[in-house]
C-alpha cells in the first residue's frame, strides 16, 4: 500500500476513494490520532460487490479444492500468529482496549480461521437412498455466493474472523464493512489475505458510515448473503432491506444475559466471575453477564463484596500496565450508558458504586467507572435493555424455578451462566434457560467448534462451529438416473 489513505481493497487494488473523502481515527482513551482512512462512497461500494460478483461467477477460488481453501485459512492463522504483536496493538488503539485483551483476542481469531481451515473439506454432503439401484441421489452443499459482512466496534477483527473464515471456506466471495471508527485490523487482515495470493475480488474491503457503507450491502441485488453483528435497530433494518430480495439473513444482535448465583455456589469463584462477566472489555461484549440474579439468602453479603471489588476497578489505556480495564468507544457512546444509567436510578434502582466517568487522569478519554445497580425490578429499563457498558443490575430470587423465570423474562436470549455445586439444579436450569449459550461455573469462553448465537431478538442463524460454515452454504440435491428410459406418462399418438 504505497498511499497511506488508500484503504479500500477492491478487486485486489488498495484505492482511495472515489470522493478523496477521508476519516480521522483517534484513541478512545485519550484522544490520539491513530491514523486517516479512506471513507467510501456509493459508488466505491458498488464497485466492490461487482468486483465479488465477478470473482465468484469466475470461479477461480469457489473451485479450488476444499482442502485448499482450508490450507489457505491454516497459512491465514500463521501469519496472524506471527504478527499478533502488531495486529493487537492496531486494536488496542483503534477500540482503546488493553493491551492485553487485544493479545488474547488476536489467539482467538488465529484459533478461529485454524478451526475453518480443518473442517474446509468436511461437509462432503450425503448420499440419500431414492429406494431404486438405478438412481444415484446426492446432496452437496455449495457456496452461496456473494456475501456482505458487517461488523461492529467492540471486537473488530475477532468478529471480522467469523465471518470472513468460513465464507472463504465455503468458496464465496465477500465485501466486508467494519465498523467506521476501528478499521485498522481489518486493513491489516486483507493485506494478509492479499499477500497470500488470494485471487482478485474475493476478498473486497469498504470503510465508512453506514448508511453509504452498510447499507447496499444488506440491498443491492447482487449480494446472496448478509451477515451483520451490531445492535437490535441496525439489525431490523437490515432484516427489512435484505427481505426484498429474499437474502440469506444472519444476525447476531446482543443479549442481555443473566448470570445466575445459588447459594450454595462456590462463593469465591461465583464473585471473581461475577466481576469478569460484567466488567471484562468493559461490558462491551454482546454476552456480557450484566444481569446478575443472585439468591436472597447470600444477596446482602454477595452484592457488598461485589460493589467493594468493582470500586477497586482501575481504568486506564491500552499501555497502562496498571488498567484493568479500558475506555467505551466514544463520547455519543458513553453518553448512552451515562442516561441509562440515569434511567435506571429514576426508576428506582439504587446506584451502589460508579455512575461516573472516572477522575482528572481520565479526562481526555472516554471512560465510564464500573456500575453497580441494586434493588432492581423486572421493570426498570437498566434490566430490560442491553446497556452495553460496565453495568451490573442485580435482582434476586428464593426458589429454581423463580431463577429461571426472572431469567427468560427478556426479549433477548444470546447466553447466561448458572452458579451452583448441585449438578441436578445446574442441569435443569441450563435445559430451561433459552438462551443460545450456557456457561455453568464458568463466564465468557467460547470455542470455535461450538455454535454461537442467540434466542429471539438477539438474533437469526448461528455462527462458529459446523453451523458457521453452513451458514455460507446452500444445499443442492442432484438426482441421477444412471437407466434413463422412456417413462410413457404421455404416449405418441397412435
Amino acid at each position: 500500500m504505497t498511499d497511506p489513505t488508500a484503504t479500500l481493497f477492491i478487486d485486489g487494488q488498495w484505492v482511495p476513494s472515489s470522493s478523496g473523502e477521508t476519516r480521522e481515527i483517534t484513541c478512545p482513551a485519550d484522544g490520539a490520532a491513530v491514523g486517516t482512512v479512506s471513507e467510501a462512497t456509493a459508488e466505491d461500494v458498488e464497485r466492490a460487490i461487482l468486483a465479488a460478483r465477478r470473482a465468484f461467477e469466475g470461479r477461480a477460488w469457489a473451485d479450488r479444492p476444499a482442502a485448499e481453501r482450508g490450507d489457505f485459512l491454516l497459512s491465514v492463522a500463521d501469519v496472524l500468529r506471527a504478527r499478533k504483536a502488531e495486529f493487537a496493538r492496531a486494536e488496542a488503539l483503534d477500540t482503546g482496549k488493553r493491551l492485553v485483551e487485544a493479545e488474547g483476542d488476536m489467539d482467538d481469531i488465529a484459533a478461529c480461521f485454524r478451526y475453518f481451515g480443518k473442517i474446509a473439506d468436511q461437509h462432503p454432503g450425503r448420499l440419500v437412498d431414492a429406494g431404486d439401484a438405478s438412481v444415484i441421489s446426492r446432496v452437496v452443499h455449495e457456496p452461496v455466493g456473494v456475501c456482505g459482512l458487517i461488523t461492529p466496534w467492540n471486537f473488530p477483527l475477532l468478529q471480522a474472523a467469523w465471518k470472513v473464515a468460513p465464507a472463504l471456506a465455503a468458496g464465496d466471495a465477500f465485501v466486508l464493512k467494519p465498523a467506521e471508527l476501528t478499521p485498522h485490523t481489518a486493513i491489516l487482515l486483507m493485506e494478509v489475505l492479499d499477500g497470500l495470493e488470494l485471487p482478485a475480488g474475493v476478498a473486497n474491503l469498504v470503510l465508512g458510515a453506514g448508511a453509504v457503507a452498510g447499507a447496499p450491502l444488506s440491498s443491492h441485488p447482487e449480494i446472496d448473503l448478509v451477515s451483520f453483528t451490531g445492535g437490535l435497530a441496525t439489525g431490523r433494518r437490515i432484516a427489512e432491506a435484505a427481505a426484498r430480495d429474499i437474502k440469506t439473513v444472519a444476525l447476531e444482535l446482543g443479549g442481555k444475559n443473566p448470570n445466575i448465583v445459588f447459594a450454595d455456589a462456590d462463593y469465591e469463584a461465583a464473585l471473581d466471575n461475577a466481576l469478569n462477566a460484567g466488567f471484562l472489555d468493559s461490558g462491551l461484549v454482546c454476552s456480557a453477564g450484566t444481569r446478575l440474579i443472585v439468591q436472597d439468602t447470600i444477596a446482602e453479603r454477595f452484592v457488598d463484596d461485589l460493589v467493594a471489588r468493582a470500586g477497586d476497578i482501575v481504568m486506564g489505556g491500552p499501555f497502562d500496565e496498571a488498567a484493568q480495564t479500558g475506555p467505551l468507544i466514544s463520547a455519543e457512546h458513553r453518553e448512552k450508558v451515562t442516561d441509562y444509567v440515569r434511567r435506571g436510578i429514576e426508576a428506582g434502582a439504587r446506584l451502589r458504586t460508579g455512575g461516573n466517568h472516572g477522575g482528572p487522569e481520565h479526562a481526555d478519554g472516554y471512560f465510564y467507572a464500573p456500575t453497580v445497580l441494586d434493588r432492581c425490578t423486572a421493570e426498570n429499563p437498566a434490566v430490560i435493555e442491553e446497556g452495553f457498558g460496565p453495568v451490573i443490575t442485580v435482582e434476586t430470587f428464593s426458589t429454581e424455578a423463580e431463577a429461571i423465570a426472572i431469567a427468560n423474562d427478556t426479549e433477548y436470549g444470546l447466553a447466561g451462566a448458572v452458579w451452583t455445586s448441585d449438578a441436578g439444579v445446574a442441569n435443569r436450569v441450563s435445559r430451561r434457560l433459552r438462551h443460545g449459550t450456557i456457561w455453568i461455573n464458568d463466564y465468557h469462553p467460547y470455542l470455535p467448534q461450538a455454535e454461537w448465537g442467540g434466542f429471539g431478538k438477539s438474533g437469526i442463524g448461528r455462527e462458529l462451529g459446523p453451523s458457521g460454515l453452513e451458514e455460507y452454504t446452500v444445499p443442492k440435491h442432484i438426482y441421477e438416473n444412471t437407466e434413463p428410459a422412456v417413462s410413457g406418462w404421455f404416449p405418441r399418438p397412435a
